[in-house]
């Protein structure tokens, strides 16, 4: 056995855990395991980013992609709570990740030393709080215990992110201990009476609805749910930034349940007499405020089925609450004997057709046609190609009109942060390009894209190529369309949301991207051909119409008509 640096056999532990990349900003509190990435570098690459914000949305995009614990290594003090918005978006996103932190040196502890935070306060792990451990490594010796019980505990019941931290003077101690061997999700099968009980629920209902989504979900298990809804004809509808779970084109597909829900599947959702939830935490947007269903005990039936067990009947008190893992729970459902017809069947039909004619757009203000740019992507985009945003108005327009293919096709194709955190959309679609090799394409808003459009830098770096689609409309639109509905005797004021922009070809350019401006729709679907020709990224701007701030029209436009209607 080699005595190494203990910096060093933090790499090889990463590297017997299967990790390919950790992404990271480098800092003098952990230099010893930078000299380990010099060392494992072709077991697991380290990606140097811009900013820590940025890495841990990359990691976490990772971690959302791989269904392992992304990775992502930043100093003490600033570093540490710059990246906290990557571990607060994995615990509501419910993403497998783990977060190194370098720490001032043991001797130092306490004594409020340079950029000396206590990360078991900040972190703290509890249901309010960032992640679901927080662990000090003291000992050099116990880095594999330590590491392969992070991976373990990110994985295990419902994922979410673990934080380690790593004293300065610990890394440099030499150790002769063994790597141990890589951690495997531990799957959570179904009680045989539970789904027993969940036929005899369906074999009474006459409105049934799935809500699928959350974490954990493989090619395999969505199959198995295909299989399910099949023999059941029963009408699908994917939990809100999960809508890859069911493949979008299905004839039983009846929408994405999240912001900016079709008012027609609003209404089935609260008509159903069983409502199925597959997966997903039924978190505030899923359920449109907690009013779809209402809490803590919803008007219909309710079958909830969660991984962790914590989170059953935490807000609902279901029916049926069913603690399992996608896997088992779909194999299960896969084989569940359904009768030889429903009484649902229309009603399956009619959410279906519902679901076509939500895709059918409005006419908009403007040169730019927004639902024509989305029929180009799906036109052009490989079926494999990973959708990703940050949070914003813009997001609407791939969620209401891109059609995901789903898991059960082989690939996880839409990066979301369902915590609504600005800023993502293009590190995550710089780190799935880097990590998978497939077509990244982030589409993003002008105020989104500044929160980290810097790590287009990283993307040149390490050869990633993403396409990211920026839509300029001067504001942060989403808070504008709040504040005209909410103060429209305010109307135009634009309080704190109009912004002065750069050139965003030109910054584009300067970071090492081909840029291209677009200001009529048709003039979009050459330069994505051209963007998806290049060897590297290209960034697509199209100017937007300010009065563009909704999918179901133009809000501010109708608010405008209204108050003048009303004098």
């Amino acid at each position: 056995m080699t005595r190494q640096l203990a910096g060093h056999l933090i790499v090889e532990c990463l590297a017997a855990q299967g990790v390919t990349h950790a992404f990271g900003v480098p800092g003098e509190s952990f230099l010893a395991v930078l000299d380990g990435f010099h060392t494992y570098g072709e077991a697991v690459r380290f990606v140097t980013c811009r900013q820590e914000g940025g890495a841990a949305f990359m990691a976490e995009a990772h971690g959302k992609l791989t269904g392992r614990p992304g990775v992502c290594f930043v100093t003490r003090g600033p570093g540490a709570t710059n990246a906290s918005i990557g571990v607060h978006t994995a615990f509501q996103d419910s993403t497998p990740m783990v977060l190194f932190i370098g720490d001032v040196g043991s001797d130092f502890r306490d004594r409020e030393a340079f950029q000396e935070v206590d990360f078991q306060s900040f972190f703290g792990p509890s249901t309010k709080g960032m992640a679901k451990r927080v662990e000090r490594i003291d000992d050099a010796a116990r880095i594999p215990e330590y590491i392969a019980r992070a991976f373990a505990t990110a994985m295990a019941g419902r994922p979410g992110p673990v934080v380690l931290v790593l004293p300065e003077d610990m890394l440099r101690e030499m150790v002769d201990v063994p790597a141990l061997p890589r951690v495997e999700p531990v799957p959570i099968g179904a009680d045989a009476a539970a789904i027993a009980r969940l036929q005899q629920m369906l074999m009474q209902a006459e409105r049934p609805f799935v809500i699928a989504g959350g974490p954990g979900w493989t090619p395999a298990a969505a199959r198995d749910l295909q299989c399910f809804a099949e023999a059941w004809q029963l009408p699908v509808g994917n939990a809100f930034r999960f809508q890859d779970t069911f493949d979008n084109h299905h004839p039983l597909y009846a929408g994405d349940v999240g912001i900016g829900i079709n008012p027609a599947l609003a209404q089935r959702v609260r008509d159903a007499d069983l409502v199925l939830a597959l997966g997903p935490r039924l978190g505030e947007m899923t359920t449109g405020g907690y009013t779809l269903l209402q809490a803590p005990r919803p008007l219909q039936t309710l079958v909830h089925v969660h991984a962790g067990a914590d989170e059953l009947n935490r807000v609902y008190q279901a029916d049926l609450a069913i603690n399992a893992t996608p896997g088992p729970l779909a194999a299960a459902l896969a084989v569940l004997p359904a009768p030889a017809s429903v009484p649902w069947a229309e009603n399956t039909r009619a959410a279906a057709a519902d679901y076509l004619a939500n895709l059918v757009p409005q006419p908009l203000p403007g040169d730019i046609d927004m639902p024509a740019i989305v029929a180009a992507l799906q036109k052009h985009l490989p079926a494999d190609a990973v959708l990703t945003n940050g949070a914003g108005n813009f997001a609407s327009w791939v969620h209401r009109f891109f059609r995901h293919h789903g898991l059960a096709k082989g690939h996880k194709t839409q990066l979301a942060p369902t915590v609504g955190a600005m800023g993502y959309g293009v590190p995550a679609g710089i780190a799935a390009s880097i990590a998978t090799g497939r077509t990244a394409f982030t589409i993003a808003g002008d105020g989104d894209f500044l929160m980290n459009g810097q790590e287009l830098a990283t993307a040149m770096q390490h050869g990633g190529k993403s396409i990211v689609l920026l839509l300029d409309n001067g504001m942060f639109g989403t808070i504008r369309m709040h504040q005209e509905r909410e103060y429209p005797t305010n109307v135009g004021a634009n309080s704190g949301t109009r912004l002065h922009n750069p050139d965003f070809c030109a910054l584009a350019q300067a970071y090492g991207y081909a840029a291209e401006k677009v200001v009529r729709t048709e003039e979009f679907e050459p330069a994505l051909q051209r963007a998806l020709a290049r060897d590297t990224g290209t960034l697509i701007l199209v100017p937007l119409d300010p009065e563009v701030i909704s999918t179901r029209g133009t809000l501010a436009a109708i608010t405008r008509k209204a108050l003048t209607q009303l004098g």
